[in-house]
C-alpha cells in the first residue's frame, strides 16, 4: 500500500547567498532545521487527491498561507524500511565527509497542483 506523508516547512533559515531565507530551490522545498526551519507533519494520506485537498485547506490557515509553496509530500510503500544505513551527528560548523554545508532540501517532488 502506498501512503503520502504531507509536510509543511515554516522557514527561518538564512541559507541564501546574502543571508536571505531560502524557501524552494532547484531540488524542491528547502529545509534546514538547524538554521531555524520548522517542519510540520500535516497528515499521512492514502491518495494524491486527499493530499491535494489537505493542501488547499491548509493554505487558508494562519502560518500555512504565509508560505503556500512550502508543502512537500512523496509516496512511500507502507511497511518499507527507510534510513536503513543509520546516521551520524555532525557538530554545528562542521560538515560530514562528502556533505555540503547548509540545509538539506527535501528530496522528491511536490505535485504541480499541490504546490501551485
Amino acid at each position: 500500500m502506498i501512503v503520502y506523508p504531507l509536510w509543511h516547512v515554516g522557514h527561518q533559515n538564512e541559507a541564501g547567498d546574502d543571508g536571505s531565507t531560502v524557501h524552494v530551490d532547484e531540488s524542491g522545498v528547502f529545509c534546514d532545521e538547524a538554521d531555524g526551519d520548522d517542519v510540520k507533519l500535516l497528515g499521512i494520506y492514502s491518495t494524491l487527491e486527499r493530499v491535494e485537498e489537505r493542501v488547499r485547506q491548509a493554505r487558508l490557515l494562519p502560518g500555512f498561507r504565509d508560505e503556500p509553496e512550502c508543502f512537500h509530500f512523496d509516496a512511500y510503500e507502507l511497511d518499507e524500511d527507510h534510513w536503513a544505513e543509520g546516521f551520524v551527528r555532525v557538530p554545528p560548523g562542521e560538515q560530514a565527509d562528502g556533505q555540503s554545508p547548509g540545509g538539506m532540501p527535501f528530496r522528491g517532488h511536490a505535485s504541480p497542483r499541490a504546490s501551485a
